[in-house]
């Protein structure tokens, strides 16, 4: 990883505030959904059978002073967090360092046009700069090309953010069918306007994410919640090919992956040295405009 990859800091486009120790509110917003005894009860993340060893700073007393030290210490410039209204941790983070936090809210279709107005405005009073989603988290489940979604794609669209939504099989013991990879397709094709990053692998369908990204201009995939050793060949190929300019970093860290474990594996990534400044900070840079 050649030191031009972090001039002018790295950007991480997906990294959490962590809640205050024993917090596991997590399973509240999911319960409607969960069945499993484990998922119930047991689990200490929503994919406790993926995550073996989380990392000791996934609970804070202070969550955005312990963020920006573990970015300080690892070259992390900025890092999208998501944002809560009701949540004063998040507000404050990104109100009190706007130059080291950008926010995303989560938009969920089931809320109508309340969903739309409460987007529009987290972005004109917080300065949220994207919409993320875990569309199989929805409830009731909305598939990613459902017209239930249609309002906050338009809204993405006017409002000029990115839609991040997790797309491939999740790691929630719950249905899957509402991130397939395919259903993006006709995504892109009604909404040719609308920037997408998608989150979470796209996995098992890596080769028909890059199909559909090299099919439409305004797709895009991150790395995040995967350990940079599990990043599919197939996504590594096309950074180093064709895509170079969809291909964006995003960490997971506190929630699954400490730093440590990201940036030491890292170097490992077999990408040009051409990709690395593209792929740790330009391809942000130049979508979230920092």
């Amino acid at each position: 990883m050649p030191d031009v990859a972090v001039e002018g800091g790295i950007v991480d486009l997906m990294v959490g505030l962590p809640p205050a120790p024993g917090d596991m509110s997590w399973r509240d917003a999911l319960r409607p959904l969960l069945k499993d005894e484990q998922s119930l009860g047991g689990f200490a993340h929503p994919a406790s059978y993926m995550f073996k060893n989380l990392p000791s700073e996934r609970f804070a007393d202070d969550p955005p002073r312990a963020v920006l030290e573990a970015m300080d210490a690892y070259g992390v410039a900025t890092a999208l967090i998501t944002v809560h209204p009701d949540n004063p941790v998040s507000v404050r983070a990104v109100t009190e360092h706007p130059d080291r936090f950008i926010g995303a809210v989560e938009v969920d279709p089931n809320a109508g046009v309340a969903g739309v107005r409460a987007l529009r405005h987290a972005v004109e009073t917080l300065g949220v700069r994207a919409a993320a989603a875990l569309p199989a988290g929805t409830f009731p489940q909305r598939p990613l090309d459902d017209a239930a979604w249609f309002p906050l794609y338009t809204a993405c669209i006017d409002l000029g953010v990115p839609f991040l939504p997790c797309v491939g099989i999740p790691g929630p013991r719950i249905p899957f069918a509402p991130q397939h990879v395919m259903l993006l397709d006709r995504v892109c094709y009604e909404f040719p306007e609308l920037t997408i990053i998608t989150r979470h692998g796209c996995e098992p369908w890596e080769e028909l994410a890059v199909k559909l990204m090299l099919k439409w201009p305004n797709l895009h995939y991150s790395t995040s919640a995967f350990a940079p050793k599990y990043y599919p060949q197939a996504i590594v190929d096309y950074a180093n090919t064709r895509g170079a300019d969809k291909v964006l970093f995003a960490g997971y860290f506190p929630m699954g992956l400490s730093y440590e474990t990201i940036f030491e594996q890292l170097p490992n990534v077999g990408f040009r040295p051409e990709v690395w400044p593209k792929f740790l900070r330009g391809n942000a840079a130049r979508i979230f405009g920092l």
